[in-house]
């Protein structure tokens, strides 16, 4: 990472009464340059910081069954849950700006579209003919395609298209050039002429209209990134597709509502925008990571920037169709997610974040790392005590929270005109097997921590297969 990969060149936000209260004990100079030490410093030290994590939630978990105290501490954190989904629910997302008119184009800031492929011969030829033809002026964006050492067609595919779209740029890496999609992004990224940076996978599908509706959400000059929902275009084929499609509407709809209180916005890899001065100020994508999204989502918001998430328009992408490979890609996923709040631990505690951000992010990762984590060892104690589940009623709190906002996430999808008996009853179906499909997190969870917990990661590209669909799920 370069050496100012954190600038401080915005406004700084106002302190809230502790943050000036420290701020009299400590030397500005001397914290900003302990924080750029402490910058990311490579995967040393993540598997014993994931194996001591492990001991504590379990440690935790079996002092809770043994403790008189116990319950009611978790009765306590229930409530404290509670409260926080209630105000999810009923915080109001801002609106959406309104798509640029035609006599805005000339004016339109500058977009570069990168994708980074490797073998994906069945869908590059599609997507390039999507971004090529982009209801934006010509000269206001470009097409990147960065081929990684494919060994199918994908090359001869990308030359051949070269010469038919003027906007197109091809770049192909050698084998063992190292660093993933991450590597890829930042080789071309200096290349690159956009005030804004688009990201998508190699099966994606936009519609036309998709820069003029979400260039305006750069308005704002604290937008760092926005993130766009995404969608299944093979939906219907399967148990697990649908459990995706589900499980996406329930991301878009809580990430809204996360920023409506004040919280964190993430990003998701396919159909992502960053500022370009945002990502140049927190040091390009990270090549020692294996989720450079969920990465790059830490440093921006360390980096004072916030991330938007919008919920129309959409990038349809395929969904993965049988559990093991669903298994390999959340795992991912899922190590992915481990690795920032490991690597970045002492920089989120700091609450260089802000309060309201680091809160937020607190909870999240109490109710998507932790307590499936936390399942285990509460499961053990029942076999082993005879004991009712301690974890049982934040778990069933989350589990009905999470159900409500899958139907009212899919709702705002579906979006259909008479809201009767009929479409509550689908909806709720599809809410529940959405449910239930999220099952296999409290399987992942725990799995991916103990893994790392014993296993180090090798880095490198992972990606998965695509065929090529092109029906949409809704």
């Amino acid at each position: 990472m370069p050496e100012n990969s954190w600038s401080d060149n915005k406004n700084e936000p106002e302190l809230d009464p502790l943050s000036s209260f420290l701020s009299e004990w400590e030397d500005p100079e001397d914290e900003e340059e302990e924080f750029r030490s402490d910058f990311f410093q490579g995967i040393e030290g993540r598997r014993s910081k994931a194996a001591f994590l492990l001991i504590a939630v379990w440690g935790v978990v079996v002092t809770l069954h043994l403790v008189s105290w116990g319950f009611w501490l978790v009765m306590s954190l229930t409530g404290i849950l509670v409260v926080y989904f209630l105000r999810l629910m009923l915080a109001k997302p801002d609106p959406m700006p309104s798509m640029l008119r035609d006599d805005q184009l000339a004016d339109a800031p500058m977009v570069s579209l990168l994708v980074a492929a490797k073998n994906e011969e069945a869908v590059i030829d599609r997507l390039v003919k999507i971004l090529c033809n982009l209801d934006y002026p010509r000269d206001r964006y470009e097409v990147w395609f960065i081929d990684d050492a494919s060994d199918d067609r994908t090359p001869e595919i990308l030359d051949t298209l070269a010469h038919q779209y003027p906007q197109l740029r091809v770049v192909h890496r050698p084998v063992g050039a190292g660093g993933g999609k991450s590597g890829a992004l930042n080789q071309v990224l200096p290349k690159t002429k956009g005030e804004i940076i688009a990201v998508f996978d190699a099966d994606a599908t936009v519609d036309a209209d998709l820069l003029r509706r979400v260039v305006p959400m750069f308005d704002d000059e604290n937008m760092g990134a926005v993130q766009v929902r995404k969608a299944i275009a093979n939906a219907d084929e399967n148990f697990w597709t649908k459990g995706q499609r589900a499980e996406m509407a329930l991301d878009c709809y809580f990430q809204q509502k996360r920023i409506a209180i004040g919280g964190m916005g993430e990003l998701r890899g396919n159909g992502q925008f960053v500022r370009r001065k945002a990502l140049a100020g927190c040091g390009g994508w990270n090549e020692q990571t294996i989720t450079d999204d969920l990465d790059l989502t830490i440093r921006l918001h360390l980096d004072r920037w916030d991330i938007g998430c919008s919920l129309f328009p959409a990038v349809n992408e395929e969904g993965v169709t049988q559990a093991i490979s669903l298994w390999h890609q959340r795992s991912r996923w899922a190590e992915g997610g481990y690795q920032r709040y490991l690597d970045y631990w002492r920089l989120i505690v700091s609450n260089r974040m802000g309060f309201t951000k680091t809160w937020d992010l607190l909870t999240f990762v109490l109710v998507h790392y932790l307590l499936p984590t936390a399942a285990i060892a509460d499961f053990a104690m029942v076999l082993v005590r005879h004991h009712w589940p301690i974890l049982g009623i934040l778990s069933s709190c989350a589990i009905a929270f999470s159900t409500v906002c899958t139907f009212i996430g899919l709702y705002r999808i579906q979006n259909p005109k008479r809201f009767n008996l009929k479409n509550v009853l689908v909806l709720g179906w599809e809410s529940l097997l959405g449910t239930i499909y999220l099952s296999h997190w409290f399987f992942v969870m725990p799995a991916t921590t103990a893994r790392m917990s014993v296993r180090p990661k090798r880095l490198k590209w992972v990606k998965t297969t695509h065929q090529g669909v092109v029906q949409e799920g809704l």
